[in-house]
Formats: structure tokens, sequence, C-alpha cells
């Protein structure tokens, strides 16, 4: 059942989910991820509306049709390893919403994309450590929908489109990932910010800055930008930032925050506000 327009249509955004458990445990060096987990805290303040729902994409669910979890009451899926004991402990005992899953597979239906459903996978580490933040207190229902199998820049802005009008029904569409995801390199760390990181974060804010067809065509060009592969080796990371701009509309979208970790620069992007 669909619900009624909301008088305010909801942004989409695409957020640094950081590593692993990174804001719930001590890190070395201290206070590494406060710039961010700050940030994330203080996102529903920039939004005109509270959410009536979350439908989340986590660079860390991939499956070969687009799939939506439909669970009433969604686990916890602890997907890291190797971190402290207390980081699989967490909870965040936020409610799914079997209608809005519902509603998901339908709008697939009608702009002619295969879908899939799931109802036992828990919600992964992509959704429950930064949403933690974003909504301490767990009290608005949560779907996650995955990304395809192949990360078809084309598919998922069309699957972002799909998912457009749900904007206006009062859910927030979120795009979890992170806009460097060298996993090497990041290991590695330092002061110094990676060359290859800075080039394409640039390039990535200067194409969500473009309106329509001409950020659209980047993106789905992404692979050929400064320093892309480099910044990303595989693209699951970077994947959900076309769903949530593909979602946006046609207005130009913008970087609302940066930050310089573990020798890579991050950002987060909004579209449609």
């Amino acid at each position: 059942m669909s619900h009624p327009a909301a008088s305010t249509s909801l942004p989409t955004v695409f957020l640094p989910h950081g590593a692993g458990p990174c804001f719930f445990m001590d890190w070395q060096p201290a206070g590494l991820w406060d710039r961010m987990a700050a940030w994330l805290s203080g996102l529903t303040d920039t939004l005109e509306v509270k959410p009536r729902a979350i439908l989340v994409i986590s660079a860390h669910w991939q499956a070969d049709t687009f799939t939506v979890n439909t669970q009433a009451s969604p686990s916890l899926y602890f997907d890291y390893y190797g971190f402290p004991d207390h980081t699989y402990r967490l909870s965040w005992p936020a409610a799914g919403d079997p209608e809005l899953a519902a509603e998901v597979r339908k709008r697939l239906t009608e702009a002619g994309l295969s879908s899939s459903e799931e109802g036992q996978r828990g919600l992964d580490h992509g959704v429950f450590i930064p949403l933690k933040l974003v909504f301490p207190e767990a009290e608005v229902p949560v779907v996650q929908l995955s990304l395809k199998n192949g990360l078809d820049p084309t598919e998922h802005l069309a699957l972002g489109r799909a998912l457009a009008p749900l904007r206006d029904q009062g859910v927030l569409i979120i795009g979890s990932g992170m806009s460097y995801h060298n996993m090497a390199r990041l290991r590695r760390g330092g002061a110094v910010v990676d060359p290859d990181s800075r080039a394409f974060d640039t390039w990535l804010g200067e194409t969500v800055a473009l309106a329509g067809s001409a950020r659209s065509s980047r993106l789905m060009d992404w692979a050929s930008a400064p320093g892309a592969r480099a910044s990303h080796p595989e693209e699951e990371h970077l994947l959900p930032l076309f769903v949530v701009a593909g979602a946006g509309g046609e207005a130009a979208g913008k970087k609302v925050f940066e930050d310089e970790v573990m020798g890579s620069v991050q950002s987060a992007f909004v579209f449609g506000a």
C-alpha cells in the first residue's frame, strides 16, 4: 500500500560508514574517526522533516538481483573480523518495514528491474554502524536493499530513479559506502593523503555538482576519472552513491562533509535537497 505524498520531499544521502565498528571502539591514533562520527550524529538536524522509514543500500550486500530485506524485526549481521569482543555485542533494534519492502519491489517491477526478497539476512555493518549514530534510538523502521552483482553503473542509476518516488512518501534513501576504498593503502595509513584519493575526490565533487544527464554521463564513465581505479580497485563501496544520485532527481547534488582519514579523503554527498 502506498503512503500519501509528504509535504516535503526528503533528500538522498551518500554517507561514509567508516572502518568496521570504528565509532564504537578505541582506535589508534585516538580521535581518528571523531569528525565523521560527529557529522553522522548531526545528520538528522539537516533534514526538514523526520523520515517515517529508511531505505539503505549498503556496499556490503551484493546479490544476483536487487534483493530486499523483508523482515519485520531484522537482526544484526556482524560482518567484520578481528575487532574487540564488545563490538560483536552492539545493539541497534530498529524495526523492519515489510510494507516498504513490498513497495520497493513494486517500484522496481514497474521500472522493468527484476528483484528478489530475503527474510533471513541481518542488517550488515554498512547499515547499523553508521545508523546507530544517525538514529541512536533506532526509532525509525529500516529496510536494506542490495547492490546487484556485476556492479553495472547504468543499472544502479536506474535503480535509484525507480526508487525516487519514495522520497515523497517520507522515506530517507541512504547509500552507505566510502568515497575511497583501497584497503591495501588504507591499512598503510599515514599522515599524507594518497594523491589518487585527492584527485578522485575532486572529480567526484565536481561530478556530483552537475545536474541531470551531465552528471549521469560522468558517473557512468567513472573508471576513467583521475585516481579512480586506485581509489576503488573494486567499486562496491562507490555504487551506493550511484543509487542515491539516481533517486535524487535532476538537480545538482552537493558535498556536505569531507575528512582525511588513514591517508584518504572521505566525503559525503546529498542529492535532492
